[in-house]
């Protein structure tokens, strides 16, 4: 693909820079950065654009017509400093442009192409949800609601966190998680993207702890730059890795363990019907009981999936998983 044809992608890689906080660029080093990121996407080393194409796509992304970026007054030299005023601001979670419509009509015009297919199953879902984001943007009102996440952060480093798994590309990224007051940054080789929850997290060798399975949450990324460290391959199977758990979190040597779990009528009929494990097994023992078995390790999603159904569910096996359950409940009933 050209890349007068690749506009959408260009901003993205800007739309990074500019949010920077721990980078300051001028034109020069923009230019770098912007042409490294199309080299690594496309795997042809000096792809990239020229500076004229760079200040045109500043100037469409501060123009009206784009998405009227404002950027501090601040010099380096004589050398203009391109970052957010705002650095919260991001094109990722403003209105859609004419250009990401065009880019949209485009893309589900090719999608529809394999509607019908049989190993394009689900398809018809994505081409709905393109199609009614699209709605959305032209101000028309939505007949259709998809079980999404308005306020989820990191989104905007989707694209490259993919195409960096997919390319093999190490990662030198900047985190904040939930128990630090600081951010702080570590080399990563990404090996697999997994949604939960409505939530991403990116898998894969953390160099400095040499965990293989190490897991990020992709809300909790502040910045990410490719790294020209030699990737590490992984051995994990992944769909293997996740097969026997709930959720995204395995403790280390965590065993599979069978969970009996009793739910009341109602509840009932809506488990027989939608399972919460791929190897559950139910059964009525009774005209108000229905049983489930899975064989999972136990983690704190489960956990949280079975405090969901509050007093609508009973745990039977195994024991030690009823006394977490039992504690958990007894400390909210303290609290409140």
């Amino acid at each position: 693909m050209a890349i007068t044809k690749t506009p959408l992608i260009r901003y993205k890689i800007l739309n990074n820079c500019f949010r920077n906080r721990f980078k300051r660029y001028t034109i020069d080093t923009l230019l770098i950065r912007v042409n490294e990121e199309l080299s690594e996407i496309n795997g042809i080393q000096g792809y990239g654009i020229k500076l004229r194409q760079l200040r045109d796509d500043i100037s469409f992304m501060k123009s009206k017509e784009g998405w009227g970026v404002e950027f501090v007054e601040e010099l380096d030299g004589k050398k203009q400093i391109y970052q957010y005023e705002d650095l919260n601001f991001s094109i990722t979670n403003a209105p859609l442009n004419e250009v990401e419509i065009d880019e949209f009509q485009s893309a589900i015009q090719v999608l529809s192409q394999f509607e019908g297919m049989p190993q394009f199953i689900g398809i018809q879902e994505i081409i709905a949800k393109l199609k009614t984001d699209l709605k959305g943007s032209n101000n028309d009102r939505p007949f259709i609601g998809f079980d999404s996440n308005q306020d989820l952060k990191g989104v905007e480093f989707f694209s490259q966190l993919y195409n960096s798994v997919q390319n093999k590309i190490p990662l030198l990224i900047t985190y904040k998680d939930f128990k630090s007051e600081e951010a702080y940054s570590f080399t990563f080789h990404p090996h697999y993207l997994k949604q939960y929850n409505n939530r991403w997290f990116l898998f894969g060798l953390h160099t400095d702890t040499g965990k293989q399975d190490w897991n990020v949450a992709i809300d909790r990324i502040i910045a990410i730059q490719s790294n020209n460290l030699e990737f590490v391959e992984t051995k994990i199977d992944w769909t293997e890795y996740f097969s026997d758990m709930i959720g995204v979190s395995k403790s280390e040597g965590s065993n599979i363990e069978e969970v009996i779990l009793n739910f009341n009528k109602l509840t009932g009929n809506y488990m027989a019907s939608k399972s919460i494990h791929e190897t559950q097994k139910h059964k009525w023992v009774d005209e108000q009981t229905l049983e489930v078995k899975i064989k999972v390790a136990i983690n704190y999603e489960l956990e949280r999936l079975i405090l969901s159904y509050a007093d609508c569910v009973e745990v039977i096996e195994p024991l030690h998983l009823k006394e977490k359950i039992k504690n958990r409940l007894g400390k909210a009933l303290a609290e409140n």
